[in-house]
C-alpha cells in the first residue's frame, strides 16, 4: 500500500529551470548537441529534414505519382533508414557528458561518415550481397565493412540510449563467439560460431541488424513519430492539456486528474515518457502541489500517467508495431487486445488520485464538482462519438454503394470543407493559453471556451482511425494518410486564421511553412534513438535464431522457476524491469520478447494453460514500460523530480505504488485472456455485448484494486478490509480460478480417441490433447498441451491428418510421429525429439466439461464487498465520489 506519512510540500531535490528541462528532454530523445556554427546546425537540420522526406517518399507508392518515382524493396530501404539514424546519432549526441555540445569534434565527423558509410554500403551493394554474403559466401571486404558497422552501431546506441543496449548486444555476440564457458549454463552452450559467420548474420544478412525490428522502424514507426511531431508542432499538445483541465480541473484534486487525462491524450503525440512528463508536468505538477500534493506525489502522478501513454490505443508506442510482425496479427487486432487494459488502467489512475484527494482533504481549484457526474459526462461523450462514428461508417458505405466512382472525391471534399469550417470556428475565438500555474490567482478555462479552438486537430486522428479500423489498411498506409492530413493542417491553419481574422496572411503562411519544416526535423530527430535501438536489438534477435538459446531457454527458465508458471512470470517481469532500467521501451521489448514470449507460451502449455502469444507479448510490453518508473534508474521519475523539485528515488517509489495496477494487469490477462478480448468476435452483436460486459466488470474490479492498494475506499481501510477488496477484485477478474477448484474444467478421454474426438466435434469447438516426448539436448521427458479448433472448412473425417498430425495407435496407447512440416503443430512441437529411442506419445484427450457458470462466484464476492461498504460507511466523513 502507498505510504501516507510524507510531509506535504517536501522538496528534497533541485527544481530545474525551463531551459534545463528542455535540455533534459533533448538529451534523451533528440540529441543534446546544439552547434554554434550556423553551417553545422543547418547541415544537421538538413539531414533530419532529408530523412523525413525520404520516409514520406518510400511511404507513397500507392499514390498516383508512385509510378514516376523508384520503388525500393526492404533490403534497400532499411539500410538507408539506418544510414540517416547513425549519421545523426554521431552528430547530435555527444560521446560523453563532458564532450562539447556547441560543436561537432573532428572524431565525431569521422565516426559519423564511416558509420553511415557502412550502412550505405549494404544499400549500394544489395544486389551483390544477395549472391555472396547472403548465400553464405561473404568476401573479406564485406566482413571488414560489417565488423566496423557493428562496432560503430553499438557505439551509436551507447550515445543515444546509454550503455545498456551496447553491453547486452556485446554479451550476446560474445556468447555466439565462445559458445561455452563457466558463465554459460550447459543447457544453452554450443560450439561457437566463426567470426565470419557472426558478421555475416549480424550485418550482411537480412536477419540481424537489418532484420524485422529495423524493418518495422522503417515502415511503420517513423511515420507515426512524424505524425506526433507534426501534431505537437501544430499545437495539439497544448489543446489536449487545456481540454483536460477544462473538464477535470474543478474536481477535488482536479490538477492530478487533469494530468492523468492530459497525459493519456498526449500519448497520441509522444511515444516518449520523458517528453510527456516534461510537456504536461511543467503545468500540472505546480498545480497539484498547489492543492496539497507533495512534490514527490505530484511527480509520481505525472510519471504514472505519462508512462502509460505508451499503452494507449490507437497509436501506442513503437513496440506495438513490432508486435504486428512478431505475433503475426493485424495492427487492428493489437489495438483490440490492448484497449480494455489501457482504458481501465487510466480510469483506475483517475480514481487513485481521487482517493489521494479524499485522504488528504484536498480542495478543488474553484467550486468543487462531482466525480460521478464527470464520469457520466465522459461516458455520454464516448457514446455520442461512437454513434457519430457509426453513422459516418454507414453514410460513407451508402455513398459508395450509390456513387462508387464519385464517393472518394466527395468524401475528400467533405473532409476539407469540415476542416475549413473548424478553422473558421477556431478563428472566431482567441488562441487560449492557460494561466501561469504559479500565479496567485488561477483561472481555469471551461470546455465551451477550449473545445472549439482545436476541433481540427481531431481530423487527422479520425483519418488515422478510419484507415486502420474501417478501411483495414496497413499501419504504414494509414499513418501516411494521417501525416498527409497533418501536412495540410500545419501549413494552412495559420494563414486561414489570419484570413478570417483580417490579419497578415503572407506572414502567417511563412510561419506555417516554418512550422512544417521544424515539425519534420523534430520528427526525424525523435527517431534517432528508435532507429538505432531497433537496429542494435536486431543483434539479439539474430543471436537467438543462430544459437541454442532460442530453443533451450524454456528449459533454463523452467529450472529456475521450478516449473511453476507464476514464478516464471515473476522472473520474466523482474528480468524486463532490470533490462528496462537502461533500455528504451522499444529495445527492451525486442530483447525480452525475443527471449521470453515464446517461453511463457511453452511453459504455460506444459502446465495445461493455453497462453495466447499476444498475451505473452503484452505481458513483456507492460513490464518494459514500468522500467521508466522504477528506481534506481527510472528516467521518467527523474524528469518528474526535475520539474517538481522532489526527491527522484522517492518519486519513483511512489510512482511504482500508483502503477501497481499496471503491474497486476499482465498477470490477470495471462490467466484470463478474455480481459484482452481474446476469442471475442467484435463483428457480432453477441461479441460486442460480451466485450461491454468484460469492460464493465474489469473496470469495477480495477477500481476495487485501486482502493485496496491505496488503503482508502469510503473511509480509511483497515488491513483486513484492504485484503477483502483485493480478494473481491481478484474474483471479478478471474472467477474461473475458484470454479476450477470446485469442478474440473475438462473431461479426460483415452488418448486413442483423439482422432475420433476431432472428427465428432462441431465447427468452432476445441479439443485439447497432451503430448509427451524427449527433448533434444537433455533427452528428458517433457509434456505440452495443444489445442485443435474445428474450422468451418474442416473435412468431415480425417481432421487429424488434415491438421498435419501423424498418429500411430498401438493398443490403448497413441504414439505420434513428427507433424507435417509447415503446420502449426510442427512448430509447437519443435522442442520434442521425434527420432530418439523414447517415442512421443499422446497422454490424454481433453474436452470441455459441463460446469456451473463461473459468474456464480460473483455472488459471494459482492456479498463480501457489501460487508466492507457497510462497515466503511459508518466511518465515512466525506462524499466518496
Amino acid at each position: 500500500m502507498a505510504n501516507d506519512a510524507d510531509p506535504v510540500g517536501s522538496e528534497t531535490g533541485r527544481k530545474f529551470s525551463d531551459a534545463e528541462l528542455q535540455d533534459l528532454v533533448t538529451s534523451s530523445d533528440s540529441g543534446a548537441r546544439a552547434p554554434a556554427s550556423r553551417a553545422v546546425a543547418l547541415f544537421i537540420a538538413g539531414v533530419a529534414l532529408a530523412w523525413s522526406l525520404y520516409q514520406l517518399w518510400i511511404a507513397q507508392p500507392q499514390l498516383w505519382f508512385g509510378q514516376y518515382l523508384p520503388v525500393m524493396n526492404s533490403s534497400q530501404t532499411r539500410p538507408l533508414h539506418l544510414t540517416f539514424a547513425v549519421l545523426l546519432a554521431y552528430l547530435a549526441y555527444p560521446a560523453r557528458k563532458s564532450s562539447p555540445r556547441d560543436r561537432v569534434p573532428l572524431i565525431d565527423w569521422l565516426l559519423a561518415i564511416v558509420a553511415a558509410g557502412t550502412a550505405f554500403y549494404v544499400f549500394a551493394f544489395s544486389a551483390r550481397l544477395a549472391v555472396t554474403a547472403r548465400s553464405g559466401l561473404p568476401t573479406e571486404a564485406q566482413v571488414i565493412v560489417g565488423a566496423v558497422g557493428i562496432v560503430l552501431l553499438l557505439e551509436a546506441s551507447r550515445r543515444a540510449l546509454g550503455p545498456a543496449l551496447a553491453v547486452v548486444g556485446g554479451l550476446f555476440m560474445a556468447y555466439a563467439w565462445f559458445g561455452r564457458g563457466w558463465l554459460i549454463p550447459d543447457l544453452i552452450e554450443h560450439n561457437g560460431l566463426s567470426f565470419n559467420t557472426i558478421v555475416n548474420a549480424q550485418w550482411l544478412d537480412t536477419t540481424g541488424v537489418f532484420g524485422i525490428p529495423l524493418g518495422v522502424s522503417t515502415s511503420f514507426v517513423f511515420m507515426f513519430v512524424l505524425f506526433g511531431a507534426l501534431l505537437d508542432k501544430a499545437g495539439a499538445g497544448n489543446y489536449f492539456i487545456q481540454i483536460a483541465f477544462a473538464g477535470l480541473g474543478h474536481l477535488r484534486g482536479g490538477p492530478a486528474k487533469a494530468a492523468v487525462v492530459g497525459s493519456a491524450m498526449t500519448g497520441l503525440i509522444s511515444g516518449s515518457s520523458i517528453a510527456n512528463v516534461v510537456t504536461t508536468g511543467t503545468f500540472t505538477i505546480p498545480l497539484m502541489k498547489r492543492v496539497g500534493f507533495s512534490a514527490e506525489r505530484a511527480g509520481a502522478v505525472e510519471v504514472a500517467s505519462s508512462v502509460n501513454g505508451q499503452i494507449m490505443p490507437p497509436v501506442m508506442g513503437a513496440a506495438a508495431f513490432l508486435m504486428v510482425e512478431f505475433v503475426g496479427i493485424p495492427y487492428v487486432d493489437v489495438i483490440k487486445h490492448a484497449f480494455i487494459p489501457a482504458v481501465i488502467s487510466y480510469i483506475a489512475l483517475v480514481y487513485i488520485v481521487h482517493l489521494e484527494a479524499l485522504k488528504r482533504d484536498m480542495p478543488a481549484l474553484g467550486q468543487a464538482k462531482s466525480l460521478t457526474q464527470m464520469f457520466l459526462k465522459i461516458f455520454a461523450g464516448f457514446v455520442a462519438a461512437a454513434l457519430g462514428f457509426t453513422a459516418l461508417v454507414y453514410g460513407v458505405g451508402g455513398l459508395r454503394a450509390l456513387a462508387p466512382a464519385l464517393a472518394n472525391a466527395l468524401v475528400l471534399g467533405a473532409v476539407l470543407l469540415a476542416y475549413v469550417a473548424m478553422v473558421r470556428v477556431a478563428a472566431g475565438r482567441e488562441d487560449l493559453a492557460l494561466d501561469d500555474p504559479h500565479a496567485k490567482v488561477f483561472h481555469l478555462p471551461t470546455v465551451a471556451q477550449v473545445f472549439p479552438t482545436g476541433l481540427h486537430f481531431l481530423l487527422p486522428i479520425l483519418v488515422l482511425v478510419w484507415f486502420l479500423m474501417v478501411e483495414m489498411q496497413s499501419p504504414a498506409k494509414s499513418a501516411f494518410y494521417a501525416v498527409a492530413m497533418m501536412l495540410v493542417i500545419i501549413t494552412t491553419q495559420r494563414p486561414m486564421k489570419a484570413l478570417f481574422r483580417g490579419q497578415d496572411v503572407a506572414a502567417a503562411l511563412r510561419q506555417g511553412f516554418d512550422d512544417l519544416i521544424q515539425g519534420m526535423i523534430a520528427g526525424a530527430r525523435n527517431m534517432i534513438g528508435i532507429g538505432v535501438a531497433t537496429a542494435a536489438a536486431g543483434i539479439i534477435v539474430a543471436t537467438v535464431t543462430k544459437t541454442p538459446i532460442g530453443t533451450e531457454l524454456a528449459g533454463l527458465v523452467e529450472m529456475l522457476s521450478a516449473g511453476k508458471l507464476f514464478l516464471m512470470l515473476l522472473l520474466v517481469g523482474v528480468f524486463s524491469l532490470i533490462l528496462g532500467m537502461g533500455l528504451p521501451t522499444t529495445a527492451n521489448y525486442i530483447v525480452v520478447s525475443s527471449l521470453m514470449a515464446g517461453v511463457v507460451v511453452t511453459l504455460g502449455a506444459q502446465q495445461g494453460l493455453i497462453v495466447p502469444l499476444i498475451a505473452a507479448h503484452l505481458f513483456v510490453f507492460y513490464f518494459g514500460i514500468m522500467a521508466d518508473v522504477t528506481p534506481p534508474v527510472g528516467l521518467a521519475s527523474f524528469a518528474a523530480a526535475a520539474v517538481s523539485g522532489g526527491d527522484p528515488i522517492r518519486t519513483g517509489v511512489i510512482g511504482f505504488g500508483y502503477s501497481l495496477r499496471t503491474v497486476a494487469l499482465p498477470f490477470l490477462f495471462i490467466y484470463n485472456p478474455s480481459l484482452i478480448l481474446y476469442g471475442v468476435d467484435l463483428a457480432t452483436w453477441g461479441g460486442l455485448v460480451q466485450a461491454v460486459a468484460i469492460f464493465c466488470v474489469a473496470t469495477f474490479a480495477m477500481l476495487l484494486f485501486a482502493a485496496a492498494t491505496q488503503g482508502y475506499f469510503f473511509a480509511r481501510s483497515r488491513l483486513w478490509e484492504s485484503a477483502a477488496l483485493l480478494l473481491v477484485a481478484f474474483t471479478l477478474f478471474v472467477p474461473g480460478f475458484w470454479l476450477n477448484r470446485v469442478q474440473a474444467p475438462f473431461h479426460e478421454s483415452p488418448p486413442v480417441e483423439l482422432a475420433a474426438a476431432m472428427d465428432a466435434a462441431n465447427s468452432g469447438d476445441q479439443i485439447r490433447f497432451v503430448v509427451a516426448g524427449p527433448t533434444f539436448v537433455q533427452g528428458k521427458t517433457t509434456q505440452t498441451t495443444l489445442v485443435y479448433t474445428v474450422a468451418e472448412n474442416a473435412p468431415e473425417t480425417g481432421r487429424a491428418a488434415a491438421a498435419g498430425l501423424l498418429l500411430i495407435p498401438e493398443g490403448t496407447r497413441m504414439f505420434m510421429d513428427e507433424p507435417m512440416f509447415g503446420t502449426p503443430y510442427q512448430k509447437k512441437l519443435s522442442g520434442i525429439d521425434f527420432y530418439a529411442s523414447e517415442r512421443a506419445e499422446v497422454l490424454a484427450v481433453l474436452t470441455p466439461a459441463e460446469r456451473l457458470p463461473r459468474e456464480l462466484f460473483y455472488i459471494p464476492a459482492l456479498l463480501l464487498l457489501g460487508l466492507v461498504v457497510m462497515l466503511q460507511r459508518r466511518r465515512q466523513t466525506k462524499p466518496a465520489f
